[in-house]
């Protein structure tokens, strides 16, 4: 049996019964990575906020993968594996759409007071990218937007403790089910067919022999969210009774032509290892990790979604690195860390949550 195999079953021992994927008890999600500290900041008042990924001084390897139409970021191409800077020091997911990337500027003040940065002859540069969700109409005040005082309270916040999912930080205006852009269905008495709350999920997975593979997640997405284990719908377009459409199913039956808002959807996540990788191995597992995007929401990377997927490599584990390995953990993770953003969602703002519907996984009840 090759050896690939053999991890690959292990790994699966350490998931609760009857699970393909999952977070077992006692995990902390993105932070069981040594080295990673998660702080969010959330604006009760619209709601909005951002979630920023602290690394430890020696900061991460990172790559990025960007298969959205719509992206709004910040110092991606850095990570291009082309270019000179290997490392990063931190990562911002934030709301507001482009007004929110003024949160990573808070982060970046944060580290430059710790002294924290890529090292020129001026002092140091903190390198940190940023990318955001469109979640504006969300709340009654699309003015209220996080600032650079945002992210450095959020940095300020962050702990390796466990990570807070659900409506919190950048998932506090994430929704989801939005293929028909809140369409009239004709059958329905002119009522609309709705979204429904998401937020932010983690997960990850540790080897038998020290590996760990962790991801974070916001899903803001034009789709519906799919648990992979079971092929159902757990949050997405919501019928006026109540019930959910299944995007799927409205796709298929040719009745509905999809109405998507160009820019104003988007998951975002972060994957991270303690494995020692290149900046281009980096590079691919963001790639190989952004394929749980697609096990995991249906449809996925449309036209009106800005995708994108971090990936960072602490280097803290010593072992041989099988970036195929870690690539297809990665995907394992991001899958069910986008399960878990809709799971741990509540109501909020007059949408429906998983909690609500009753379509949680029982693995995660």
């Amino acid at each position: 049996m090759p050896t690939i195999f053999r991890l690959r079953c292990a790994a699966f021992l350490l998931v609760p019964a009857g699970a393909i994927l999952g977070q077992p008890a006692g995990t902390r999600g993105l932070t069981d990575v040594p080295g990673i500290r998660v702080g969010h900041h959330t604006l009760g008042e619209r709601p909005t906020g951002c979630t920023v990924v602290l690394l430890d001084s020696a900061g991460a390897v990172a790559g990025v993968a960007q298969r959205g139409a719509a992206p709004g970021t910040r110092e991606t191409d850095l990570l291009d594996p082309l270019n000179i800077v290997e490392r990063v020091n931190a990562v911002v997911l934030t709301g507001g759409s482009a007004f929110g990337l003024d949160a990573a500027q808070g982060v970046v003040r944060f580290l430059e007071e710790r002294n924290v940065g890529f090292r020129t002859g001026a002092g140091v540069v903190p390198i940190v990218p940023a990318a955001v969700i469109f979640d504006l109409p969300f709340g009654n005040n699309p003015k209220i937007r996080p600032t650079a005082d945002c992210g450095y309270r959020a940095a300020t916040a962050a702990t390796d403790g466990r990570v807070a999912e659900g409506n919190v930080g950048v998932g506090a205006g994430a929704t989801v089910g939005k293929l028909f852009a809140f369409f009239q269905d004709p059958r329905a008495d002119g009522r609309r067919l709705m979204p429904m709350k998401a937020g932010v999920g983690t997960a990850s997975i540790t080897m038998p022999n020290g590996l760990v593979v962790a991801a974070l997640v916001v899903v803001n997405a034009v789709g519906d969210v799919i648990d992979p284990v079971t092929g159902r719908v757990v949050a997405g377009l919501r019928n006026p009774d109540g019930t959910l459409a299944d995007a799927r199913a409205l796709l298929r039956s040719g009745a509905f032509a999809p109405a998507i808002r160009p820019g104003e959807n988007t998951t975002l996540g972060v994957v991270a290892t303690n494995a020692r990788l290149t900046k281009t191995q980096v590079a691919r597992v963001a790639l190989m990790a952004d394929d749980g995007l697609a096990r995991a929401i249906a449809p996925s990377h449309t036209e009106g979604d800005g995708d994108t997927m971090f990936a960072l490599a602490t280097g803290r584990w010593a072992g041989d690195a099988s970036v195929t390995l870690i690539g297809a953990l990665a995907a394992d993770v991001v899958a069910e860390a986008i399960v878990r953003a809709a799971a741990r969602a509540d109501s909020l703002g007059g949408l429906s949550s998983a909690r609500q519907t009753g379509s949680i996984p029982a693995r995660l009840r």
